[in-house]
């Protein structure tokens, strides 16, 4: 059985190779739904899902309404306004590599937040470490930069993607640091799914099409990022600070990308590969 060391060395690792199949379970769930109505019954899924596991396991409930509000709006902060901006962009034409470029820009962000709202202090090492880290991300989607048919609608969800990740994040650690990971994500996963519901009704057709492969991208976007994933962040953030837990996500580029070469024949040229480098090289420093 592993220990309680072996599982903090263990989760960031886990966490990068689940949170970095994101676009890879968007990009074929996509094509065959609208992007609110996949997050709409993703959520609904997941949110049905655990809040049947809490009350199997009796897992405590919030004990006051403030305490659950506080759960709502982090919650809609980094499932509804930042996965919804990630599906939205992509549904008007922003590539990838633009999204993670901007999304990059959420660990710099956070770090310069951090020291007002939560009182954490950043070394000159950990800056460095986090200029090149982001500078890792842009030589990893160098190639994926372009605008092609991005919409200027698109390009403002992926400005919402780094909004609601950031504010979220910092918002989680802040007042929700202890939150049952069982009722809380169910109560965020159902307030999202409420959300997405909405936007589906107003903006949306609402069709889907029950593919092969949408159903394994919803199945595995429901219980392998909204779940575990989303587990895994909130249990970093309880015990670690927000500005180097939120240093990971410079990683998840680099990982997508070896995973797109490796399932999809994605080019993976020198400049990428020095990148992953440079950004994990970045994370350590951070980290270190």
């Amino acid at each position: 059985m592993i220990s309680k060391s072996g599982f903090i060395a263990a989760a960031p690792v886990l966490f990068v190779l689940l949170w970095s199949t994101g676009f890879i379970g968007t990009k074929y769930g996509m094509p065959y739904v609208e992007p609110f109505t996949f997050l709409a019954v993703r959520f609904a899924i997941t949110a049905a899902a655990l809040t049947i596991l809490a009350v199997a396991m009796r897992a405590p409930w919030p004990a006051t309404w403030r305490e659950g509000g506080h759960i709502v709006i982090a919650g809609l902060l980094l499932h509804g306004v930042y996965v919804g901006g990630v599906f939205s962009a992509v549904s008007e034409g922003v590539s990838t590599g633009v999204i993670a470029l901007i999304a990059g820009l959420q660990p710099l962000l956070t770090a310069g937040l951090a020291g007002r709202l939560l009182g954490e202090k950043i070394s000159a090492v950990g800056w460095i470490g986090l200029m090149a880290g982001f500078v890792g991300v842009g030589m990893v989607v160098w190639e994926r930069l372009s605008i092609g048919s991005a919409t200027i609608t698109g390009m403002m969800f992926a400005v919402m993607c780094l909004i609601g990740i950031t504010f979220g994040a910092l918002y989680q650690k802040k007042f929700c640091a202890t939150l049952d990971l069982r009722s809380g994500n169910a109560i965020q996963l159902a307030a999202s799914a409420i959300l997405g519901t909405i936007a589906a009704v107003v903006f949306e057709t609402r069709e889907i099409q029950w593919t092969g492969e949408f159903i394994f991208a919803l199945i595995w976007l429901s219980l392998m990022l909204s779940i575990m994933a989303i587990s895994l962040l909130y249990y970093m953030l309880r015990i670690g600070q927000a500005s180097r837990v939120t240093s990971i996500f410079y990683l998840t580029p680099a990982v997508t990308s070896v995973m797109g070469f490796m399932i999809f024949g994605e080019a993976l040229g020198a400049l990428a590969i020095g990148g992953i480098v440079l950004a994990g090289a970045g994370v350590a420093l951070i980290n270190r």
